[in-house]
């Protein structure tokens, strides 16, 4: 139901502020300004990735837990989609999720309604491959041939001369 009040909501209230602020300023100006926002936005969007993705790959090195550096990636990503997208509301709100600290407390916010029982390998992740709990090893020969020289002169033989 949410989903569906922020489907209609949105592009009404975008619909509202181009109205406002194209008679403010005029058509021009305004249309620089959505242009000039998504360039930004590709911009900084850009330089936050990297850096949260070089933060992710740390946090994978150390095998520390990643959640919060995915949850930044995702936010990052989905604040690329709404600045790229023609708007001001949009804009404000791509550009409010480029902030690390507000990053931060929407994860917060996000972690303490969602619980996760544990993180990491199980201790005991070889042995659930079968069902019997043994490896899974499979026996076999194996007899190497060795391909035939090919021939330098000639015709290779898929066509009849």
């Amino acid at each position: 139901m949410w989903l569906l009040i922020a489907f209609i909501a949105v592009p009404l209230v975008e619909i509202a502020l181009f109205i406002q602020v194209g008679g403010a300023i005029g058509l021009w100006p305004t249309l620089l300004i959505v242009v000039l926002t998504a360039i930004l936005g590709t911009f900084l969007v850009r330089q936050q990735g990297s850096m949260v993705l070089s933060d992710l790959r740390n946090r994978m090195n150390e095998l520390r837990d990643p959640t919060e550096s995915l949850a930044h990636g995702a936010m990052i990503l989905f604040s690329g989609a709404l600045l790229l997208t023609p708007g001001f509301f949009t804009d404000a709100v791509g550009f409010s999720l480029l902030i690390p600290g507000i990053r931060i407390r929407v994860f917060q916010a996000l972690r303490s309604r969602i619980k996760v029982q544990s993180f990491g390998p199980r201790p005991d992740a070889r042995s659930q491959h079968t069902p019997h709990g043994e490896a899974d090893i499979i026996d076999g020969e194996f007899e190497e041939i060795k391909p035939e020289p090919r021939r330098s002169q000639g015709p290779s033989g898929w066509t009849k001369e």
